[in-house]
């Protein structure tokens, strides 16, 4: 062993000197070094060369135009890479009884060829992260999420006869968002598309494979209040999967989009993004920032039916003694300028909260915004809620006072998200 580390030492090439080193080592930690399964296709059509870490992926802000891209949505198909979400296999002959244990909803409701949208929390009742659970098969769920949650979920399923792995990296998925979404999966060939209701998925052959032997599976959900589905296929079939899409889409205006464009009709929608518009318990430094489901609009996830799920205790005893502190608010603001991150007042002098995401709505012809307001502002007192804004005008920031008003979410409603069966645009 000896003789062999020293072999080495003498063999071993010259090193680059400190200032290599460390320019290197730079080099390296500026770098997103995950790629997803698309990412030939993204990086062939990226122009605008706008990237963000997502999870430890190169993810696009945007490709080619962020406004032009949310018109894609609204107007258009456009086509979104989701792979970096994070998604857990969950399976055995108790996934129903684990799954049921740790998330708010009663997942015995949940029908095979079926998706809920669902929440978890910690034994405090705080929020640990919200997500998708698609239930495959009688004993088979995938469950999406923002955050990483393997260690805990691994240990909350200690007693259970489950397996629970992460796929993340072996299932790639893609959001088809807009209202020419379903023309394009008819016109790609995915007979039967048209059956799928609302949180419906089934499987569907890829690749001219008659015998099912390479599938896809596709859910009639997505993150923009309008008509789509999201996609999942195993990796190494993802580019021909981006290729069978676009090809049936060129004539229905498919394009691909970034982040930025997405993140706006999820607010027209009045749909949250965690670590935005809500901190996970994981995350939360400070106690005053940790939120239970109620105070953050997920109150209507939890079932007292059920049996015991994980913050049942606290959850109930917070709405029993009236323990509730905040609560998650659509605004609609005065003007023109969106308000993101601004502060909300009481009588324009006392601070009753924060804006989390704000814009000018084109479908809404709206101001509007997502705001964390302290109870009772936003619950009972709704009146004389003003933000600051702060405007650039002739390169000097001006304060503006604009009056805000409470007003119910989603703030826009498409009657061809859930039509049925969808309108071949």
């Amino acid at each position: 062993m000896i003789q062999r580390a020293k072999a080495l030492l003498y063999d071993a090439p010259p090193q680059p000197s400190i200032d290599t080193a460390r320019t290197t080592a730079q080099s390296h930690f500026r770098t997103l070094r995950c790629g997803t399964p698309f990412q030939p296709r993204i990086d062939a059509l990226a122009r605008t060369n706008d990237w963000y870490n997502w999870a430890g992926y190169r993810a696009p802000h945007s490709l080619w135009d962020e406004e032009l891209e949310y018109f894609a949505i609204r107007s258009q198909a456009a086509l979104f890479d989701i792979s970096p979400m994070t998604k857990y296999r969950v399976e055995g002959p108790d996934a129903e009884a684990f799954l049921n244990r740790v998330t708010l909803r009663d997942v015995t409701k949940l029908k095979s060829g079926r998706v809920h949208y669902t929440a978890w929390c910690d034994d405090e009742g705080f929020v640990l992260d919200d997500g998708t659970l698609f239930r495959l098969s009688p004993t088979r769920f995938r469950l999406c999420s923002q955050e990483r949650h393997l260690p805990w979920l691994l240990d909350s399923a200690i007693g259970f006869d489950v397996t629970v792995e992460e796929e993340t990296a072996a299932v790639a998925g893609l959001a088809l968002q807009g209202p020419t979404a379903f023309a394009v999966l008819h016109d790609a060939g995915f007979a039967g598309v048209e059956n799928l209701k609302v949180f419906d998925l089934a499987d569907f052959p890829h690749d001219g494979d008659p015998q099912g032997n390479s599938q896809v599976t596709i859910s009639r959900t997505g993150f923009t209040g309008d008509l789509g589905y999201e996609l999942f296929v195993p990796s190494e079939q993802a580019l021909s999967l981006w290729d069978r899409l676009m090809a049936a889409g060129e004539l229905r205006g498919i394009r691909a989009i970034g982040y930025t464009a997405l993140n706006r009709a999820r607010l027209e929608a009045g749909l949250i993004v965690a670590n935005s518009d809500f901190v996970t318990s994981e995350h939360a430094i400070r106690a005053d920032r940790l939120r239970m489901p109620d105070e953050i609009g997920l109150g209507f996830m939890v079932d007292l039916e059920k049996g015991h799920f994980n913050g049942r205790r606290a959850i109930l005893d917070a709405r029993t003694k009236k323990r509730l502190r905040h609560v998650l608010v659509g605004l609609e603001i005065e003007g023109s300028i969106p308000a993101e991150h601004a502060i909300v007042y009481y009588r324009k002098g006392q601070e009753v909260g924060l804006i989390s995401a704000a814009m000018w709505s084109p479908m809404a012809k709206r101001n509007i915004a997502i705001a964390s307001l302290a109870r009772p502002f936003g619950d009972t007192m709704v009146d004389d809620l003003w933000v600051e804004i702060y405007a650039m005008r002739e390169l000097q920031y001006q304060k503006l006072m604009k009056r805000a008003k409470v007003v119910p979410r989603p703030f826009i409603r498409l009657d061809r998200r859930t039509a049925n069966p969808p309108a071949g645009f």
